[in-house]
């Protein structure tokens, strides 16, 4: 990135200059945009009209008793120089309003955006850079990507963006986000790439490039670019002390949003493969304890009876590679095997009893957390006080998340941003297993945990991955 120098003459002022330094002064006030910077400005006003705002609208209404004070705004100086931002709402009576990103995978009208921008919205509209506005249906959604497909009827062909190969992008890279931060549409942020295969707590199949590209909230379900053009990421996630951007922003890679969003087009879900065993790293000490020299791959824990793995691999099993990829730790694992095609005959390398081997199985239909939630919708609480909705632990999501047939609790599906339980250091996955000295082994029993609590914070025990561990809640 170039600096560039200039020399402003404010209105109503005079300049003198002796003849010898106008050159100098000249050269100032004609310096000339970079290439870099030129090439920037063209990619942009290239993609920018495949960037499309999401609005996305829930029946409830705000509490009518809140009182909304412009002045007491975290953003009041803002409100008082330039007015509230486009697409901002104050609480009121009617439907609430939400505000995302997206982008227009393919001229027919097919829009790539996060889920939880729409998650159980009853009405979501698409405004398209030029305004326009049109009303869209959910194809799908994948909770376990945060990926969500619409589609749009528009009068026209749409123009669309093309995505990336996310593997072959490099740390240091330069990348471009564009979005709506805080319903300010079309605003364009840039930066590099600070890291490749993060793994942020958000499921087993989801990976994500690492931005210092400033990215707010409403740049949730926007495009990540490279510098071609392509789509490389949808900016998904920040951490931030402040809600704010302080450098550290998620985008889910390309690849993956590549074949979630081709599943959810075709039928509006997704299918997943499956193998059937829990897996863990292997550490030096397991490794030492194995008596083998490497430390990397997916140790086998357990295998679920039924499976794909089942009577194939076995306790103790070390996974090096899945169809000829590498699995350097267990987070590689889950990605290599759900995306691919159920019914697929794939060949494990595999190190067992200190020799490799090498292991054919068929990949099974994968029976998600999600699917089994949908069956138990009826059991299925939103606990208001935590800021968290949780449903009843199942065979299937025990193999998923690590946790035993011992373990009795609920098991966190969604979290709500800011909510006293994320505060906490709650996650996705976790399985809650007492609230304040009470078992919680039905989402019946935590709102009953709840609705008795008298101590505030609360000590809620929950259990993350087979590891059970204390937190303290905020619940009043």
């Amino acid at each position: 990135m170039s600096i560039r120098k200039s020399s402003l003459l404010l209105p109503g002022t005079a300049s003198w200059v002796g003849a010898g330094a106008l050159s100098a002064a000249m050269l100032t006030t004609t310096a000339l945009p970079s290439m870099a910077d030129e090439a920037l400005a063209d990619l942009v006003e290239n993609v920018s009209p495949s960037v499309v705002t999401i609005i996305a609208e829930q029946g409830a209404a705000p509490d009518p008793a809140q009182n909304f004070n412009r002045d007491q705004h975290s953003f009041e100086e803002f409100f008082k120089r330039f007015g509230a931002p486009e697409g901002f709402n104050a609480p009121q009576r009617g439907p609430a309003q939400g505000l995302g990103s997206g982008f227009v995978l393919d001229e027919a009208g097919y829009i790539v955006t996060n889920h939880h921008v729409v998650n159980k919205a009853e009405t979501v509209t698409v405004r398209m850079s030029d305004d326009r506005t049109y009303e869209a249906e959910v194809v799908g959604t994948d909770p376990l990507t945060d990926i969500a497909v619409l589609k749009i009827e528009a009068d026209e062909a749409l123009q669309a963006v093309s995505l990336g190969d996310s593997d072959v992008i490099r740390v240091g890279e330069d990348v471009v986000a564009i979005g709506n931060p805080f319903g300010l549409h079309s605003t364009v942020t840039t930066g590099i790439v600070s890291a490749k295969g993060r793994n942020i707590s958000a499921g087993p199949y989801a990976e994500f490039i690492q931005t210092d590209a400033a990215i707010n909230k409403g740049n949730s379900g926007g495009p990540l670019f490279n510098m071609e053009g392509e789509v490389v990421g949808v900016n998904s996630a920040i951490y931030s002390p402040t809600g704010g951007s302080v450098g550290l922003g998620f985008a889910v890679t390309s690849n993956i949003v590549e074949h979630i969003a081709a599943d959810l087009r075709d039928d509006g879900q997704v299918s997943r493969g499956w193998l059937g065993v829990s897996i863990q790293n292997v550490s030096p000490e397991i490794a030492a304890a194995m008596g083998i020299d490497a430390s990397h791959g997916a140790l086998v824990a357990d295998v679920v009876d039924g499976s794909p793995a089942d009577g194939v691999l076995k306790q103790g099993d070390v996974i090096l590679t899945f169809n000829d990829e590498a699995v350097d730790s267990s987070s590689d694992l889950p990605i290599l095997v759900g995306t691919t095609k159920v019914g697929t005959d794939s060949v494990l390398t595999v190190l067992r009893d200190g020799k490799e081997q090498q292991i054919e199985l068929t990949i099974g239909q994968h029976q998600s957390a999600s699917a089994e939630i949908d069956k138990s919708m009826d059991e299925t609480i939103s606990g208001t006080a935590l800021g968290v909705t949780v449903a009843p632990l199942t065979d299937t999501n025990r193999a998923e998340m690590g946790v035993g047939e011992n373990v009795a609790g609920v098991v966190v599906t969604d979290l709500k941003p800011d909510s006293p339980a994320a505060k906490a250091g709650l996650q996705r996955g976790d399985v809650i297993v007492k609230l304040g000295g009470q078992e919680t082994a039905t989402p019946d029993a935590l709102k009953a945990a709840l609705d008795s609590e008298k101590t505030d914070p609360a000590l809620v025990l929950i259990n993350r991955g087979g590891n059970q561990i204390f937190v303290a809640v905020e619940v009043a």
